[in-house]
């Protein structure tokens, strides 16, 4: 039960992952390589600033501000020095590598669970059932502070989801969607392509280092290779998602990449348990893509990650 438990945790923190790679590949049809590099740079910032003394909300909120200041680097390199798309992500990525390196002065940092926002889960675990460290979940007992760090994860996916939902019903969420179906025409209705483009691989790759955050501080420690696959796996999340819903609505995008993300986690989880060798993950990982790229195309056309877009 503990193992389900810490899966379904994990899978929620990454749904923020999946959060941010829908943004750039679904929504403005950006395909950013920075995913790897982000996530890391942000649970480097959160766990160096949270060692020195720092909040860990604002140690969390910054690692998302570096983060974004990473996706807009990428963006501006393809925008206004117009340098390939994939060329711009795999430049930010690589300097990413050296900077997570200095920010963390080390190959990783152990955090303490009193020192991150974890605590906030262990003082709910203490509320919910007193001095047993246990809590009933149907025919099962699980460790009070496992359910709660779901709980608290749910809370904080659902309530990153619906901002998301919220925003693209605005003004800016419509322009920003438009620039992904039709940038030319977009561009003729006096939307600045740019700008928008800019803002939303901000915005994803805040998302993105969000997980990193949360990721390294539900660990417990920052390491310089947690980023390492992570793109593959968001874009996984994105396309059994797609899968999922059957819609491309955005707030059912949303959803599905939430449920996708969970689901993809348990795939791995139940692997694992099957002993699965841990040296083979990446490679079952590999394979549980090829699965999501292949059976939305045999089923239903394909997802739109794999068929591309028609720009005018």
């Amino acid at each position: 039960m503990t193992l389900a438990i810490g899966s379904l945790t994990i899978g929620l923190i990454l749904s923020l992952l999946a959060f941010g790679i829908l943004m750039s590949f679904r929504v403005v049809a950006f395909e950013d390589l920075t995913v790897d590099g982000s996530l890391a740079l942000g649970g480097a910032t959160t766990a160096t600033l949270i060692v020195t003394g720092w909040h860990p909300i604002a140690a969390t909120l910054s690692g998302a501000l570096a983060g974004g200041l990473a996706g807009s680097v990428t963006a501006i390199l393809n925008t206004k020095f117009d340098i390939n798309r994939l060329l711009s992500g795999i430049l930010v990525m690589t300097a990413l590598y050296s900077i997570n390196l200095r920010i963390l002065g080390k190959s990783n940092i152990p955090l303490r669970s009193d020192l991150t926002i974890m605590k906030y889960s262990n003082w709910l675990a203490t509320q919910l059932s007193g001095q047993d460290s246990f809590m009933s979940l149907g025919l099962w007992q699980a460790p009070a502070t496992d359910v709660t760090a779901m709980i608290m994860m749910l809370v904080i996916a659902l309530t990153a989801g619906g901002i998301l939902a919220i925003f693209f019903r605005t003004n800016c969420g419509l322009a920003m969607q438009a620039v992904g179906d039709n940038n030319r025409m977009t561009r003729a209705l006096g939307v600045d392509v740019k700008r928008m483009t800019i803002l939303a691989l901000f915005v994803g790759n805040a998302m993105i280092a969000t997980a990193g955050s949360l990721l390294a501080q539900y660990q417990g420690f920052a390491d310089i290779q947690m980023g390492i696959g992570m793109l593959v796996w968001g874009v996984a999340s994105v396309i059994l998602g797609e899968s999922l819903v059957g819609t491309k609505k955005i707030g059912f995008l949303i959803a599905g990449a939430l449920m996708g993300s969970v689901l993809f986690r348990l795939l791995v989880a139940i692997a694992l348990r099957w002993g699965l060798n841990p040296n083979d993950l990446k490679l079952i990982t590999a394979l549980f893509v090829f699965a999501a790229l292949v059976l939305p195309k045999i089923l239903s056309g394909g997802s739109s990650l794999v068929r591309g877009r028609n720009r005018a």
